[in-house]
């Protein structure tokens, strides 16, 4: 991971809210979100601390989601992540021949819907019907974002066919970022309670939730 930062990066200048979304998506939202827009120099915060990400993906009027414990930032500016998608899922196929995603980052509160999200496959069916998944756009990209999340990024990805077939490594630059601003505002979390924490999956229906935060002084030699 490289460290200089940069900071001519800029998010986008408007935030996401409600009305962004569709009708359908409204009636089953338990409350109008607003994403507040996430500098694109610290948009690595978002991912930092190793959470369990939804992908979502679309491509030619299919949409799909799957669930992944392996993405993480790479880089500041222009920011990169990491994720890992499987050669045999719907999302690769929809990544490949779209060449965008966003990694939505879910709380403790939808933890059995991600674990189902993980468990179902897209070729069955619309994951986002059959989960009652509520849905917003992307701003820069033609993906939607899932609705209930904590954080939002947006990528494009960077083409790197060895890395992709070899070892189903897909490097991206997030394009734009979002959070929720009760949970992350000025480049910090804040969990508001416990079903707001985020989460990583461990294995057999296991997670992890973020614990609490702490900070320390640099030990003087």
């Amino acid at each position: 991971m490289h460290h200089q930062q940069k900071t001519n990066t800029k998010p986008p200048s408007t935030s996401l809210t409600y009305d962004d979304a569709s009708p359908q998506s409204r009636a089953i939202m338990p409350n109008p979100p607003t994403l507040a827009p996430v500098e694109l120099a610290k948009s690595y915060r978002l991912l930092n601390h190793g959470p369990t990400t939804l992908v979502t993906s679309a491509h030619n009027g299919v949409r799909n989601v799957m669930a992944a414990a392996w993405a993480m930032p790479l880089d500041f500016d222009p920011p990169k992540v990491l994720v890992v998608v499987d050669s045999r899922t719907l999302t690769r196929e929809l990544i490949e021949a779209s060449g965008v995603f966003a990694l939505n980052i879910p709380t403790r509160a939808i933890a059995e819907t991600t674990l189902a999200v993980g468990t179902l496959s897209g070729r069955d069916g619309d994951k986002f019907d059959a989960l009652g998944l509520a849905t917003m756009p992307a701003r820069t990209i033609d993906v939607p974002l899932v609705a209930g999340c904590a954080g939002w990024l947006e990528c494009r990805v960077i083409p790197e066919p060895h890395n992709e077939k070899r070892y189903d490594l897909f490097i991206a630059e997030v394009t734009a970022a979002w959070a929720d601003p009760a949970l992350f505002s000025n480049g910090r979390w804040h969990f508001t309670d416990a079903s707001s924490k985020t989460v990583h999956y461990l294995a057999g229906g296991a997670f992890f939730e973020t614990g609490d935060a702490f900070t320390v002084e640099a030990k003087q030699p």
